[in-house]
């Protein structure tokens, strides 16, 4: 008998794992800044790096906006046609803002890889030359400012990687480097994080990284079967990015990209809590505040300034975190990775996983997170504060 009902966690990560819900995990909870469950499951150490997918779009491209914005480069109402004239998103007047609410219009996800592997197959040799890769992701980002809008500006939310492609450019530009140098600047130096980015040209791919897909490119994923043809392929390289548009940028973008353990992801957590009490090591508190207040433009938007907060329903954070003001913020990953940080409860619970190892249509984690979630708040005795009024 374990002598706390938090040992519980360590149970059901291990009954997924021989449920064949993901090969592998690390979650890491805090409360009040405190770690109080900390485990793996499957083949990995709490030090193996798990592909975060498109935690990337809040550890990285939220963050360093944060920051960059408290240095006066960019704001929220910086205009996308700034960086990108001519382009679609830019001539309907969005702003920064608008990419970071998911409100710009744009897609959702364009295939930007088949282009390029159709193109420039020698990407695929692991001795693609660093050149090749550099003009390749220009052209990448020309693709995405080209992009055509799905819908009309400012009317409705829908989250697009596209649009988090043009940000990570963008905060590039403002800030006078390339992304994961940014990153490593502003974010992991001063919060003390692992993770990083694993450019292609320049990072040995060995070392504990979970594995996530068996070829580049993957397979689609459900609903994408019939978004590009057949494409030149070979066995995928250990420690390479999953996201093959994140790919063919060269392991670098503002949608997804990072790598790093769960104990990364719930210092990052701990870290928008320590912001909102006034700890500046990203941005001051009143940014902080203004960036995790759910978009006043669009109401119903479950959209922050790149966050996501639990929707109306059961939410992948399951029935309490974020149930009582001034509610949760999060983000999930494709791979299988998760972040929530409930606001109201000083709470952070990071769970990464490989659960694409088995194939994308491999999407029981739908079902597992809520499960968790829940888990950890009836656990630590949490789950008694009054509900907010649903409706």
């Amino acid at each position: 008998m374990s002598s706390h009902p938090i040992a519980q966690l360590q149970q059901v990560l291990d009954e997924a794992v021989t449920l064949g819900i993901f090969p592998s995990a690390q979650a890491v909870v805090l409360h009040r800044g405190v770690q109080v469950f900390g485990g793996v499951a499957g083949p990995v150490t709490g030090d193996t790096r798990f592909d975060l997918a498109s935690l990337t779009k809040v550890l990285s491209t939220t963050a360093l906006f944060l920051r960059l914005w408290t240095e006066g480069k960019v704001g929220p109402e910086t205009p996308v046609a700034r960086f990108f004239p001519g382009s679609p998103v830019g001539d309907a007047g969005a702003t920064v803002a608008d990419l970071l609410y998911h409100r710009s219009g744009l897609p959702p996800f364009v295939p930007f890889f088949a282009e390029a592997l159709s193109s420039t197959p020698e990407l695929l040799d692991p001795a693609c030359p660093s050149a090749t890769r550099a003009r390749v992701r220009d052209e990448v980002l020309q693709a995405a400012a080209r992009t055509p809008l799905a819908a009309p500006w400012r009317t409705r939310t829908a989250y697009s990687d596209v649009g988090f492609i043009l940000l990570g450019e963008i905060l590039a530009r403002v800030g006078g480097a390339p992304l994961d140098i940014l990153f490593s600047r502003h974010v992991a130096g001063p919060l003390g994080l692992g993770a990083r980015f694993h450019r292609l040209t320049d990072f040995p791919t060995n070392g504990l990284v979970a594995p996530t897909g068996a070829t580049r490119p993957r397979e689609p994923a459900p609903g994408q079967e019939t978004m590009w043809g057949e494409l030149p392929s070979r066995p995928a390289v250990l420690g390479e990015v999953d996201d093959d548009n994140a790919w063919v940028m060269d392991g670098v973008s503002g949608h997804a990209g990072l790598f790093g353990t769960a104990v990364d992801v719930a210092r990052f957590g701990q870290a928008i809590l320590a912001g909102c009490a006034g700890d500046a090591a990203i941005a001051p508190g009143p940014l902080w505040f203004r960036a995790l207040a759910t978009d006043p433009l669009l109401p119903g938007s479950t959209r922050s300034m790149g966050f996501d907060s639990p929707s109306e329903g059961l939410s992948s954070a399951g029935h309490f975190i974020g149930d009582t003001p001034p509610g949760a913020v999060g983000h999930l990953g494709f791979t299988g990775t998760s972040l929530w940080v409930d606001l109201r409860r000083s709470l952070v619970v990071a769970l990464v996983t490989n659960r694409v190892a088995h194939g994308r249509k491999e999407v029981r984690i739908r079902d597992f997170r809520p499960v968790f979630h829940d888990l950890v708040v009836d656990s630590l005795g949490l789950d008694d504060l009054t509900p907010k009024a649903h409706g």
